[in-house]
């Protein structure tokens, strides 16, 4: 949410990062994120813990692919209740499962531009524009159908869940995410006030 300073802290994203880096923590996480399976608690929250101190996340973040099991739910409780900071919300991005399919094996990144795409619902104007500047269209590793199907099956065992953990208390937003960027955004944003 660039436009109130708030920043999206994606725990994917550190992950990803630390792989590109070669990082010894990077070298052993990337084997587990491959397969598509998550990354140790602790390890997750230790990067979480020292993203959070950082200036820009003083005055309120958004954290993105986390927590993902209850036990998370519950160490990024304490870890909240250590630096001072009160959950607002856990946000439920809900959508229907073949869409989600299709968003993830779909994604691409422009080579030449680093800008993200999708080969089922961006228009093939803006897939051209990469391809005719003669970038490509590059599919993240683990953006394959076996590996989502994973996720997807790990997202059914441990995080679902949490939609009842905060929902008891009383944490939990419901945002439509069907649709187009802009109306997602719009409807986040709306049960965010």
């Amino acid at each position: 949410m660039a436009e109130r300073n708030i920043p999206q802290i994606s725990t994917g994203d550190m992950l990803r990062a630390a792989i590109a880096s070669g990082s010894r923590f990077g070298q052993q996480a990337k084997g587990i994120m491959d397969a598509g399976n998550l990354v140790s608690d602790d390890i997750v929250l230790g990067i979480i813990s020292e993203r959070l101190a950082e200036p820009d996340a003083q005055d309120g973040f958004i954290l993105d692919g986390f927590p993902r099991t209850e036990k998370q739910a519950l160490d990024l409780s304490d870890l909240l209740d250590q630096l001072g900071t009160p959950l607002d919300a856990a946000v439920l991005m809900d959508v229907d499962f073949d869409i989600l399919v299709k968003r993830l094996t779909g994604r691409r990144t422009c080579s030449l531009t680093g800008k993200l795409l999708n080969v089922y619902f961006s228009s093939q104007e803006e897939l051209d524009e990469c391809t005719n500047a003669g970038g490509e269209l590059v599919q993240r590793e683990d953006d394959n159908e076996e590996t989502i199907k994973n996720r997807l099956d790990v997202y059914n065992r441990q995080t679902a869940p949490l939609i009842d953990y905060y929902k008891k208390r009383g944490r939990l937003k419901i945002v439509d995410a069907d649709g187009g960027i802009d109306d997602v955004y719009g409807r986040f944003l709306e049960v965010l006030q």
